[in-house]
């Protein structure tokens, strides 16, 4: 698992590390300079010629410093002080760069027309502290830098995009390459900052975790170790060793929901799975998962029958195509009700729900919700496209209001934690844009809570577990051949 911050928490890192540990600014910044024409030569071993083309900050003053490196590299390197031209005030690290390069004779120009000729892009004009609208001059830059068909490259964060939700502020370079120093930064993965970051590259500075001192940071990212979190599995076990996962799931012409479900479930690692389902899935939930345990109902449902479900369960997924019916209806208000062990709510369940949100404010077990987009939207009131414009806001608050671990989908999901951490996972790809994938992480989900993992961590590992078999099924069948069976036949290759 590693950090992700904003652009105050890094501000912090940077303040605490030079204020605490009296690390001099100029030496982290020679640090960084170093550290990403390092990383510039391991992504091409041959660079050409080189435009740097800085803003009078700190971010122009690092690009300063990768100037004079990459000269001491033989690269042919011309520095455009973009920044000054615009009338903005230098700083005082930016002034000791330029005097360096100065002293080199690196060219440093106060315009550029003609952006052809160069073969590498460097943006270093704005770095993570904007937050204003770029505008005029500098806006006509960035355009120009753009259009040039060079290689281009960011150091830090691209200009334009903000480092705390992704936003373009005006307007962005698009950079093919982000290098960016310590931690990467939150927005460089939301959209839309994502589609201006290119492929981003974290590079060390000399900030460490000491830096944080008391002052933790707010948002992470599952990675390939965490695998380790994973429930072991022991030699002296059984099927009751390994969870039991209630799944109800499933409505008629919806069977397949539950059945990719369930074996989602059990491909995770489950050691006992119930479908509770009506009367006419038994037929075909037999005949695709046989492994699952079968309970139906008909067009009744009474308490009795939905307490002796829920007693027998360590775990429960409500909701994956059960419909919005008046029946439907009356068993996600019992199931809420009445169980005693941590349930995902999904789906229909939350369409439900969402027309009676004070269900989610009574007293409840440890709870995690997965809508998309979509089913926030009926969640919470907020239109679609207000609601992804502020992925991280939404989530955030929808798990502090109801006290709930919120699994916000979209290209990059969400894992909110009620006053916790929050989860941004980097797994995935479009191909999982397919009828049934949710269903697959809900009995992923599912899977690890009845094996006992803590619920937090079985939110964000199972989406990044979710996602990685994403990418393996991907790099076999492709995008377009890619079904949620594939998700869940990937899993067998998780290691």
């Amino acid at each position: 698992m590693h950090y992700l911050v904003t652009g105050k928490e890094m501000k912090l890192l940077d303040r605490n590390t030079s204020q605490v540990f009296h690390v001099p600014e100029l030496v982290l910044m020679e640090q960084a300079a170093m550290a990403f024409v390092q990383k510039l030569f391991l992504i091409h071993k041959k660079i050409g010629r080189t435009l740097i083309v800085c803003g009078s900050g700190n971010n122009g003053a690092d690009g300063l410093a990768i100037a004079r490196l990459l000269r001491e590299k033989g690269v042919d390197v011309t520095v455009f002080a973009a920044g000054e031209a615009d009338g903005h005030k230098t700083t005082e690290s930016y002034n000791v760069q330029k005097t360096i390069c100065n002293a080199y004779h690196i060219p440093v120009l106060s315009d550029v027309t003609d952006y052809s000729g160069y073969e590498l892009i460097v943006d270093a004009v704005f770095g993570i502290g904007l937050t204003r609208n770029i505008t005029d001059f500098l806006a006509s830059v960035i355009q120009a830098m753009n259009n040039a068909t060079a290689w281009k490259v960011a150091v830090d964060i691209a200009s334009g995009i903000h480092a705390d939700d992704g936003s373009v502020l005006g307007t962005a370079f698009c950079a093919d390459d982000t290098i960016t120093f310590s931690f990467a930064k939150i927005g460089q993965y939301l959209w839309p900052g994502n589609e201006y970051s290119g492929r981003i590259h974290v590079v060390p500075m000399g900030i460490t975790a000491e830096s944080w001192e008391d002052r933790k940071p707010r948002f992470a990212a599952v990675d390939a170790e965490d695998f380790k979190l994973l429930p072991q599995r022991t030699e002296h076990s059984n099927k009751g060793t390994y969870g039991k996962l209630l799944l109800i799931a499933g409505s008629v012409n919806m069977a397949g929901a539950a059945c990719l479900a369930a074996k989602a479930a059990y491909r995770m690692g489950s050691g006992l799975v119930k479908v509770f389902t009506p009367e006419e899935n038994r037929l075909i939930l037999q005949a695709t998962v046989p492994e699952a345990i079968l309970s139906t109902y008909g067009s009744n449902l009474d308490e009795a029958q939905i307490v002796e479900q829920l007693k027998w369960a360590d775990a429960v997924v409500l909701g994956p195509g059960i419909g919005t019916d008046r029946l439907s209806q009356k068993l996600v208000k019992l199931v809420l009700k009445n169980c005693g062990v941590p349930i995902l709510v999904d789906a229909d369940a939350l369409n439900i729900i969402a027309k009676e949100p004070e269900l989610l404010l009574r007293p409840h077990t440890e709870m995690i919700v997965t809508p998309h987009l979509g089913e926030m939207a009926r969640l919470t009131g907020d239109t679609v496209s207000l609601i992804q414009t502020r992925l991280l806001e939404c989530a955030c608050d929808f798990a502090q209001t109801y006290d709930v671990i919120c699994v916000l989908k979209d290209f990059r999901t969400l894992t909110a934690v009620p006053y916790g951490l929050t989860y941004l996972n980097l797994t995935g790809n479009n191909g999982m844009a397919t009828a049934g994938s949710g269903d697959v992480l809900s009995g992923i989900i599912g899977s690890l809570l009845a094996q006992g993992m803590k619920p937090e961590l079985a939110a964000a590992v199972g989406v990044y577990l979710h996602g990685y078999a994403g990418d393996l099924a991907q790099k076999k069948l492709g995008s377009r051949a890619l079904m949620a069976s594939d998700i869940t036949e990937a899993l067998a290759e998780v290691r």
